[in-house]
């Protein structure tokens, strides 16, 4: 009885030549961290509310630039729907309490608003039989576009005006309208703040900054790109990146793209104009990754690499201005910006090349890892153990992995890195080279953080392999020993990343390594592991087949995996899989009602008949094999001898009476069937696959 309104008089034509609406809130500057994540929210917060009104449409699209957010939405009708709801109530003769709910929630004043229904088993109850009339377009969307602009969350806002309104930066015009493409649109009539709605805008603002009269989305848009503002970031972006991409080709350069870089720069103009910029070459000394950093974070601009792959002493600036100079200006501020920001860096460099990095582990000791973890320098100690340890077994040599290990976090007190964190690692492996360490030290120092997410690269030389492990494994201990576990989408340290960075270590590097860490925190990396390899596109049954509670090498289950599903993607697999499911039927039946275990000890020379003989032989064979194909890694071995049971397996079943009136042959040939189920269980828990 209870349901979703039913809507009432709906024409077939519902939805041909409806009006569209149009809003626009023009503001001081959005940062451009916050714009397409805010036209996401406008989007959704209005056609959310749209449509618990009633006000179905066809399609709706949200814009940013730097002064506005905008929404259109087509294909609303021109007033929401009639609806007829039935409320179920009470029966007849319960409670005034229960009654006088009833009536509350259905928006009854009285019970005889209500009719009585029987049902043949519950008996009469009261229903309420709601009819609401619709309501025109324009009316709602005035209370519900008021409502979204007050209830609008932005990361930090502030107040401003005398009505109370919370919002990013002030709020300087609204623009609201509804209507057909045959008619002149209707203005939405609504207050927010101090801002009464309108349909005017306004241009780029030192461009064209007169004000704009606009009717719907169509014109708005053509009226604002002739105002010098494009509407669309994504067409912001595909300007920008084009536009400097032919620059750089002109020069003989080209751009270094950077997309979190392109995403900012063009949440900061509304008619982007690109411009080359240089700097003088004798800062190319300092490591290009600290001059893009530099020239990136202070200027916003991308820099450039000459035909050989080098740095090229160049840079783009994307400007919001058509200078009447060409840009001449504009390039010479940023120059001179670049030139004192490059100095600094240089000035950096110069200064940490002095000091020999392990100068720097005292510094450590002032720094907190964690609270309940200790100090960085703390931290460096257990990775030197860790690391030490962890060396032969991926083939390192243990005082090179020791050494790497302490030098690991060394350059966290550098000028250059306390400058520009985000090139932890990449100048520690600069330092360390130029004061002498081994390549493969100073490798390790920069990889030892890798892989960062789930395209970077992950280290492939043995010192560094052995440094990044002992990183990620002491960030898993450390925190699963004090507690400090992910719950639902929370991970603050990055747990998972860390356990999905020693995940790829093992398997990219094909290194078979036991995880000797606590039952708990070797389910997490299970966990991980399935993810990872279900998006690698492993069936998630074959992964819950291989892996136990005891799996503690990753490589060995990603090969089990892999060989168990080339095994089941051929014929002889599939078919050894239903006689799997035979053998393990009939065993699980049989012994539930003898009350006992069959173990597999099955006597050969009791297996009178030609297929339970050759079956037995295959057996014992192919038992032997996958045992040591187990032992030895090699599970395409193990799976190959495993597919040869296929023939004789069907055979059997075609020919043999398990359960023969002889107990002793019954008893017999159930060990034999024992004996299948767990050389096949050597491999995988074969219960577990689906299909």
């Amino acid at each position: 009885m209870l349901g979703k309104p039913r809507l009432l008089n709906q024409p077939e034509n519902a939805f041909r030549a409806m009006p569209e609406l149009l809003l626009e809130l023009f503001s001081e500057e959005i940062p451009a961290r916050m714009q397409r994540k805010a036209a996401e929210g406008l989007k959704k917060a209005v056609t959310d509310a749209l449509v618990e009104q009633g006000l179905l449409y066809e399609s709706a699209k949200a814009f940013v630039t730097p002064r506005r957010l905008a929404l259109t939405v087509t294909g609303l009708p021109p007033r929401s729907p009639d609806t007829r709801e039935e409320k179920k109530g009470p029966r007849v003769g319960s409670p005034q309490q229960a009654i006088d709910g009833f009536l509350k929630a259905a928006g009854l004043t009285s019970i005889a608003e209500a009719t009585i229904e029987a049902d043949p088993k519950k008996g009469e109850f009261y229903v309420a039989k709601i009819e609401k009339q619709g309501a025109d377009a324009v009316e709602l969307l005035s209370q519900i576009l008021p409502r979204v602009i007050a209830g609008f969350e932005w990361p930090k806002s502030m107040q401003w005006g005398h009505g109370g309104l919370t919002w990013v930066r002030p709020l300087r015009a609204i623009t609201a309208t509804f209507g057909t493409e045959n008619d002149d649109p209707v203005v939405i009539p609504f207050r927010s703040n101090t801002i009464d709605s309108g349909q005017t805008t306004f241009g780029h603002r030192f461009l064209a900054p007169a004000a704009i009269k606009v009717r719907r989305f169509d014109d708005y848009v053509q009226a604002l790109e002739k105002a010098k503002v494009v509407l669309d970031i994504d067409r912001r972006k595909e300007i920008i990146r084009s536009d400097a991409d032919h620059l750089a080709f002109a020069q003989g350069l080209s751009v270094i793209h950077d997309e979190g870089l392109l995403e900012e720069v063009a949440g900061l103009v509304e008619w982007p104009v690109v411009m080359m910029g240089t700097f003088d070459p004798r800062f190319l000394e300092v490591p290009e990754e600290a001059i893009i950093a530099t020239i990136r974070a202070n200027q916003k601009c991308f820099c450039l690499r000459d035909a050989s792959g080098k740095l090229a002493p160049n840079f783009i600036i994307i400007s919001n201005q058509v200078a009447a100079d060409g840009g001449k200006a504009i390039v010479a501020g940023n120059e001179r910006v670049i030139r004192a920001r490059l100095s600094d860096a240089r000035f950096f460099y110069t200064q940490d090349l002095a000091t020999p990095l392990e100068h720097g582990l005292p510094k450590l000791e002032e720094s907190i890892f964690h609270a309940k973890l200790g100090t960085q320098r703390q931290r460096v100690a257990r990775l030197e153990a860790l690391a030490a340890e962890i060396a032969p077994k991926v083939g390192a040599d243990p005082e090179m992995a020791k050494r790497a290990a302490m030098l690991a976090k060394a350059d966290l007190t550098t000028d250059m890195v306390g400058e520009f964190p985000e090139l932890q690692g990449i100048m520690g492996r600069y330092y360390a080279l130029a004061q002498g360490e081994r390549p493969e030290v100073a490798n390790a120092v920069a990889d030892h953080y890798k892989p960062l997410g789930p395209t970077d690269l992950v280290p492939g030389e043995p010192v560094s392999i052995a440094v990044a492990l002992a990183d990620k494994l002491d960030v898993l201990t450390g925190f699963w020993a004090i507690n400090e576990k992910p719950t639902g989408s929370r991970d603050p340290f990055a747990l998972r990343r860390a356990a999905l960075g020693v995940i790829r270590i093992l398997t990219d590097n094909e290194i078979s390594y036991h995880l000797a860490v606590e039952p708990d925190l070797l389910a997490f990396f299970h966990d991980r592991l399935k993810v990872s390899l279900r998006d690698a596109g492993a069936r998630h049954d074959l992964v819950d087949a291989v892996i136990t509670p005891e799996s503690d090498d990753i490589l060995e289950i990603t090969r089990r995996v892999e060989a168990l599903s080339a095994l089941l993607g051929s014929e002889d697999g599939k078919n050894l899989l239903a006689g799997y499911r035979r053998a393990a039927n009939i065993l699980a039946a049989e012994e539930k009602k003898d009350g006992k275990a069959y173990a597999g000890d099955f006597a050969q020379s009791s297996l009178t008949g030609a297929e339970e003989g050759a079956l037995g032989a295959a057996v014992s064979n192919v038992s032997a094999e996958v045992a040591a194909g187990v032992a030895a890694n090699d599970y395409k071995g193990a799976i190959a001898a495993l597919a040869t049971l296929r023939a004789p397996v069907d055979a059997f079943f075609e020919a043999v009476l398990v359960n023969d009136p002889d107990p002793a042959i019954r008893a017999n040939r159930l060990n034999l069937l024992a004996k299948l189920r767990d050389t096949m269980r050597l491999v995988a828990d074969f219960s577990k696959v689906a299909g």
